[in-house]
């Protein structure tokens, strides 16, 4: 409303904060829109042999600009072989992961990623240093709308690991959450890597 007559630096500032909530928005709607197609059973994963560093890259780079100051340790081992998944899901599980590190951890707190073959699985581990979830809570962690004890200072509507939870298991793979006995949290993704014979 005051136009050309608010200071460049000021309107810098309005336009920054818009465009934070516009993408808030869009994400609270996009959870909105997933999370109801997960519950219909309505989405279907298309999977294909991805290379899991490329899907850990892909979630690292969205993510790459909040990481200022951060330390991110990874452990990931060149010669993993090609993992059957929908490539897009995953990679947006991972960056939900590795959102929600930083969203609840200190600024300036290291984070770290260890992927691996266990077993005829995909392991993925993304670790932190923050102050954890208090053990009652941890089995509600993947439910709708639980946004545990920084819910009164953090936005957000509960929804993303409820998400990332249905991915996963549309996938048949599993993802679970445990305290660190050092301090912090590991969130663990395991995925199958099924093996074709042909005769």
């Amino acid at each position: 409303e005051s136009g050309e007559t608010m200071g460049a630096a000021m309107r810098k500032d309005f336009l920054e904060n818009v465009h934070e909530e516009t993408g808030r928005l869009e994400r609270l709607v996009t959870n909105l829109l997933e999370m109801t197609q997960l519950e219909a059973g309505a989405m279907q994963p298309k999977k294909e042999p991805n290379d899991p560093m490329d899907i850990i890259g892909s979630a690292v780079a969205r993510v790459r600009k909040r990481m200022e100051g951060r330390k991110l340790e990874m452990k990931v081992p060149p010669d993993l072989p090609l993992v059957p998944m929908d490539g897009l899901l995953i990679g947006q599980v991972v960056t939900n992961l590795l959102d929600n590190a930083l969203k609840y951890t200190p600024e300036g707190s290291p984070l770290e990623i260890t992927s691996l073959v266990d077993k005829g699985q995909w392991v993925v581990e993304v670790s932190d240093r923050g102050p954890g979830v208090p053990e009652p809570d941890l089995p509600y962690l993947f439910d709708k709308f639980y946004r545990g004890p920084q819910k009164d200072k953090k936005s957000g509507a509960g929804l993303g690991l409820a998400i990332c939870k249905g991915i996963v298991d549309i996938h048949g793979g599993t993802l679970s959450a445990e305290n660190r006995p050092e301090g912090g949290m590991v969130f663990r993704l395991v995925l199958p890597i099924e093996t074709e014979t042909h005769a």
